[in-house]
C-alpha cells in the first residue's frame, strides 16, 4: 500500500469561515469523542506516516438525492481529543464524478469528504457518515462477513465514489451497514439514519472482532 493517509486529491473551493450558527456539533462531537478514545479515529506516530486517520460527518440538508450538504471532520485533526466548532468543516456542494468539493468554515474538509458524500446521495434517509481504520476489522473483513469495496480502488476518487454507489445496491450492504475499503489500508465506513446507530454498530464490530481474535489464537 502506497497511497499516503490524510492527501486531500479533490478539487476544492473553501471560504474560511465560520460556521453557521444553526449548525450544532453537540452529537456529532460526542461520538467522535468515543471513536477517539477507542482509537478508531486518531493520530499515532507509528501508524500511516504519522498522518491523522478516521473522519466522521453528519448531513445537515437533503436538497435532492444528488445534492447533499454536511458537516464533517476538517483535515488533519485527529491529534485532537476534543475537537470545536473550527475543526468542523460544513460541505456545502460535492460532486463524486467531477472530483469537486466547496465548503466553509475555519478548517478544510476531510480528505475522505467526497467518499462520505457518495455514501449521501445514495440514500435521503442516511444522515451520518463515520470513516474509521482499524486493522482488526479491515484484516478480518471476510471473515466478518463485510461487505468490501475492490482492492485496486483508492480513496478519494471518482472511482471510489462509483464503487460505493455499485456496493450500496448489494444486498449484503442494504441488510448491514457497514463495508471496508480494500484499496485504503484499515478503512472501514458505516452509515445509518443517525450518528448514535452508525457509532454503535461501529462499535459492536470492534467487539466482534476482538471474539474473533481470541478465538484464533485458542484454536
Amino acid at each position: 500500500m502506497t497511497e499516503k493517509e490524510g492527501v486531500i486529491k479533490y478539487k476544492l473551493d473553501h471560504a474560511d469561515t465560520e460556521l453557521e450558527d444553526s449548525l450544532s456539533i453537540s452529537e456529532i462531537n460526542k461520538w467522535r469523542t468515543v471513536l477517539f478514545k477507542k482509537n478508531l479515529i486518531g493520530q499515532i506516530a507509528t501508524r500511516y506516516e504519522g498522518y491523522g486517520f478516521g473522519n466522521i460527518s453528519q448531513r445537515t440538508s437533503t436538497l435532492n438525492s444528488e445534492e447533499v450538504q454536511f458537516i464533517i471532520s476538517g483535515t488533519q485533526t485527529g491529534a485532537i481529543e476534543g475537537l470545536s466548532r473550527d475543526h468542523y468543516c460544513h460541505v456545502i456542494k460535492a460532486d463524486p464524478i467531477k472530483n469537486s468539493i466547496r465548503s466553509k468554515g475555519k478548517t478544510e474538509p476531510s480528505s475522505e469528504a467526497l467518499t462520505h458524500a457518495s455514501v449521501y446521495q445514495q440514500d435521503t434517509k442516511i444522515q451520518a457518515v463515520i470513516h474509521v481504520h482499524n486493522p482488526e476489522i479491515w484484516n478480518n473483513t471476510r471473515r466478518l462477513k463485510l461487505a468490501y469495496t475492490n482492492a485496486d480502488i483508492v480513496y478519494g476518487t471518482p472511482e471510489m465514489a462509483i464503487e460505493v454507489a455499485r456496493l450500496m445496491q448489494t444486498k449484503q450492504l442494504q441488510k448491514e451497514k457497514i463495508f471496508s475499503m480494500l484499496g485504503h489500508k484499515d478503512g472501514v465506513i458505516a452509515f445509518a439514519e443517525s450518528l448514535e446507530i452508525a457509532a454503535l454498530l461501529l462499535l459492536k464490530y470492534y467487539s466482534n472482532v476482538i471474539s474473533v481474535e481470541q478465538n484464533k489464537q485458542c484454536s
